[in-house]
């Protein structure tokens, strides 16, 4: 009798031990679901802090975001700047050189972009554009749209990353359109000024791929006949999974993706890894992600799910990059040759997430040029 009662309370307390457990995974996975599904607006913070002005240089306080290398962009509240790579690095205070607009005060409380550009492409750039409305399944979502000089049929659409804005884009516009070749910089469902999804929630590609449809479905409408899809992280998720499901795809006839997730699953061991949390807890968010958001995971692995068509593309990663590993997109241009996609690979040293163009600025223009040029014939 008391063998029995011993191991009826030994299975009770595994039972329990393992609602228990249970219950804590279900936790941690609804936590580190809510950091990747819960929109992130783009962030009005301003963290770091101007010291003043050294001759030609703006000084600012020591952080991570102000020792980035390479080219940035400076914001603070009613004022922006671009500044170059770093000049001095010394007792706290960094110089860096201006390149563009002014310093901001003495103990002004500014923001670090690797984006560059806070505004317009008129005000930031000096280009004209319109402001457009790309119709889409939940609404009318703003674009802007940047004419070429002279009438073209290719015209390049720009797909930002999570939590960021289209100004993500605009680095790289004024090269695109020296190219001869019309820009529509979209935004997309969650977005500042577009609507909402229907549960609030982003879906990492698997439903915002609708929006970059309807964005080739409306520049064919304005006479555009050949797309380049140009994608940033989360956008080149998009990218990826709108030639993989669009009716439209075929229309694409080129892609620059710039630290695209190719591979959740190895983003969110990234992740785990720079949060101290272990990889095998990331199975567990997939899991709660997928269930609260109806997605799947697997059809985002670009080397094991490719699209059937596979236009001619250029794929530039960091090699220090901190959000999206390197690894996915190496993973990736290795086994392009057998999947039969035409694909360039360009690895920036000591490049941070999104970041090629600003830490290597000449090697990423020219590589850009030259895939535009060899690609869809645009002018180089």
């Amino acid at each position: 009798m008391a063998r029995r009662k011993i191991i009826r309370i030994t299975a009770t307390s595994l039972l329990v031990l393992l609602v228990l457990v249970t219950a804590a995974l279900g936790g941690i996975g609804w936590y580190y679901s809510g950091q990747l599904l819960d929109v992130d607006r783009w962030a009005r913070e301003y963290p770091d802090t101007a010291l003043g002005r050294d001759g030609q240089a703006v000084v600012l306080s020591e952080s991570v975001a102000t020792t980035q290398h390479g080219t940035l962009g400076l914001i603070w509240p009613g004022g922006a700047a671009k500044v170059g790579d770093i000049a001095a690095n010394e007792d706290g205070r960094v110089e860096r050189p201006l390149l563009e607009g002014s310093a901001p005060p003495d103990g002004t409380k500014v923001r670090v972009e690797t984006a560059v550009y806070e505004g317009d492409p008129k005000t930031t750039l000096g280009l004209a554009y319109d402001d457009v409305a790309v119709p889409t399944e939940l609404g009318d979502m703003p674009a802007w749209f940047v004419p070429a000089t002279n009438p073209a049929d290719t015209w390049v659409i720009t797909v930002h990353g999570r939590g960021a804005k289209r100004e993500e884009a605009l680095r790289v516009v004024p090269q695109l359109h020296s190219a001869g070749l019309p820009v529509l910089l979209i935004t997309y469902r969650n977005d500042v000024g577009a609507p909402a999804s229907p549960d609030g929630l982003y879906h990492l590609g698997d439903t915002e791929w609708r929006d970059v449809e309807a964005a080739i479905k409306y520049a064919q409408n304005q006479g555009a006949r050949k797309i380049v899809l140009y994608g940033w992280s989360m956008g080149g998720a998009i990218v990826g999974q709108t030639l993989a499901r669009s009716s439209v795809a075929a229309a694409v006839n080129g892609v620059v993706l710039d630290s695209p997730v190719t591979n959740w699953s190895q983003t969110l061991d990234l992740q785990a890894q720079n949060r101290g949390v272990p990889t095998w807890l990331t199975p567990v968010a997939e899991l709660v992600s997928g269930w609260r958001a109806d997605i799947d995971f697997d059809r985002f692995d670009l080397v094991r799910n490719p699209p059937a068509l596979k236009p001619p593309t250029l794929l530039f990663h960091g090699s220090a990059d901190q959000t999206v590993p390197a690894q996915s997109s190496r993973d990736l241009a290795a086994a392009a040759h057998g999947l039969g996609w035409p694909l360039q690979y360009v690895e920036i040293p000591g490049a941070d997430h999104t970041s090629g163009w600003n830490v290597a600025t000449d090697t990423y223009r020219n590589a850009l040029a030259d895939f535009l040029t060899r690609s869809i014939g645009a002018k180089p």
